[in-house]
């Protein structure tokens, strides 16, 4: 029988090694955050188009009412996952008795998770005073179980960089998950639509992962190297947790106090505004951690490789947040319609807090790579609770009161604090942030100047074909602006140097 587990166990190995992988990281790590940009933009494509056609099947009570219960489901997911699946990925060295005693910690938790919400259900349509609640937390409580079944196989995964195999997947289940909740919003299925594009999404990817990595789960093995990772993933949950109860905490107070049609606008206010930039930082983040977690040992190679991540994302998102700011008005119509008009305002009061958000995605996987979680865990604690007074203090003014609150507060007070905060320890300190963004802060300014004055002096009837030309100016003055710093032409050097290397043929996965 201990044969049997041995050959088992050494046939597993090359999910775990990650030796080739150190030989050739710089490429790998560029390729592979290149592939996944490319599959998150064919997904935000993917996003864009169905939220364009279900925002004209649906009204934002519909989406308010899922949004009040994802508000407390989200919160239990946190505890499902533990954070084992980036303790896998972050781990130097792992082997077979590790992940699988991860893999039935993993499922165990979701399997209490269901139970739990499904426990909660009443309570959560008690707490906001609508009896339809009930039938939805019950819905979403199968996802738990779903997202535990793959969690260590897509952790994996992602430690081989297969980012490849990972993009087609998540692609795979977008589509499908997205068709059947478009379809069944035609048959006027109303807030059931949205329901079942989460439950579709979540049972394709633990399919998908098991089918894709050959990897299977042995017997539990506990032992010290396994409650390192625990105390790991545990570190990473407690942020985790803070972080989503003051991201939460707005939709919890607008959904009791405003009702849900007045919280379906702020979230569709909110996912308009960030879905793009999400989109572009959260799967890197797993690229991120992962190659900066080989390099935690070399500071110098370190610093280097952040400081170029940074560059390369906030040259991109800062001045398309310009770009999104004066555009809103064309933004909203387009995509979600006439009855969705007054989201404009609260995503402008979003804006603000946007510029620098990219900014604060990427300190997280500074803290995580170093395994400084505890630390994460400490900050986020005080700074979440800043972010929750803001809440409170501008809600008598209804969804705009808390945007702006949460936007300013944001800008002002969270990101210099986070700044201090990252550069006490570590290769990385406070005026690398600031030195980096000078020319993405440059050519934002420019964008929006531009923009600006595009709009009071040309009238355009059409909206989409203001975007389009709005678009445009944006791309080009904003080249313009790069090329006229020397650190600009720098940073646009270093972009072509990229796309060189990533023309050139690509490792297999």
């Amino acid at each position: 029988m201990s044969e049997i587990s041995e050959q088992n166990t050494s046939h597993f190995e090359q999910y775990f090694c990650t030796k080739k992988i150190k030989e050739n990281l710089k490429t790998r790590s560029i390729r592979g955050g290149t592939i996944t940009i490319l599959q998150q933009l064919a997904k935000l494509m993917l996003q864009i188009g169905s939220t364009m056609i279900l925002a004209r099947m649906l009204t934002p009570e519909d989406y308010g009412l899922v949004g009040m219960v994802k508000a407390t489901t989200g919160f239990i997911e946190l505890f499902r996952n533990l954070g084992l699946n980036t303790a896998t990925i972050q781990r130097e060295e792992i082997n077979h008795h590790q992940v699988s005693t991860l893999f039935w910690i993993n499922l165990g938790v979701s399997m209490v998770s269901a139970v739990v919400t499904i426990a909660l259900a009443p309570v959560i349509a008690w707490f906001f005073g609508e009896t339809r609640l009930v039938s939805i937390t019950l819905a979403l409580s199968v996802c738990f179980i779903f997202s535990g079944i793959g969690s260590q196989h897509a952790a994996l995964m992602s430690r081989q960089m297969r980012y490849r195999s990972l993009a087609v997947l998540d692609l795979i289940a977008q589509v499908i998950s997205l068709g059947v909740g478009i379809i069944a919003a035609w048959f006027g299925a109303k807030y059931w639509a949205l329901i079942l594009i989460t439950i579709t999404n979540s049972i394709i990817l633990a399919f998908g992962f098991w089918l894709q990595c050959g990897w299977r789960p042995g017997l539990p093995h506990w032992n010290l190297e396994v409650k390192a990772m625990l105390l790991f993933g545990g570190g990473l949950t407690s942020t985790n947790v803070i972080n989503y109860l003051t991201r939460n905490f707005d939709n919890i107070l607008i959904g009791k106090y405003w009702g849900a049609q007045e919280l379906g606008l702020y979230s569709r206010a909110y996912q308009l505004l960030m879905m793009p930039l999400l989109s572009i930082n959260a799967p890197l983040r797993v690229v991120a951690v992962n190659t900066l977690s080989r390099l935690v040992d070399s500071p110098q190679r370190y610093r280097q490789t952040y400081l170029r991540m940074l560059e390369k994302i906030i040259m991109v998102t800062m001045p398309f947040v310009a770009f999104l700011v004066v555009t809103a008005d064309w933004m909203v119509l387009i995509l979600l319609g006439p009855k969705w008009s007054a989201v404009s305002d609260i995503f402008r009061w979003f804006s603000f807090s946007a510029f620098v958000q990219p900014i604060e995605y990427t300190t997280g996987w500074l803290l995580i790579s170093q395994g400084r979680t505890w630390e994460m865990f400490r900050f986020w604690l005080f700074t979440g609770g800043i972010t929750v007074a803001a809440f409170i203090g501008g809600l008598p003014w209804k969804s705009s009161g808390v945007a702006a609150a949460y936007s300013i507060t944001g800008l002002l007070i969270n990101t210099p604090l986070q700044y201090w905060f990252i550069g006490r320890s570590g290769p990385i300190r406070m005026g690398d942030f600031y030195r980096t963004s000078r020319p993405s802060l440059f050519a934002t300014g420019c964008v929006f100047l531009v923009l600006f004055a595009f709009r009071q002096e040309v009238t355009i009837s059409n909206p989409l074909f203001g975007l389009v030309i709005a678009f445009i100016l944006s791309v080009g003055t904003a080249l313009l602006a790069f090329a006229v710093l020397p650190s600009g032409r720098l940073a646009l050097q270093d972009w072509r140097n990229v796309l060189t290397l990533i023309i050139k043929k690509q490792p297999k996965n």
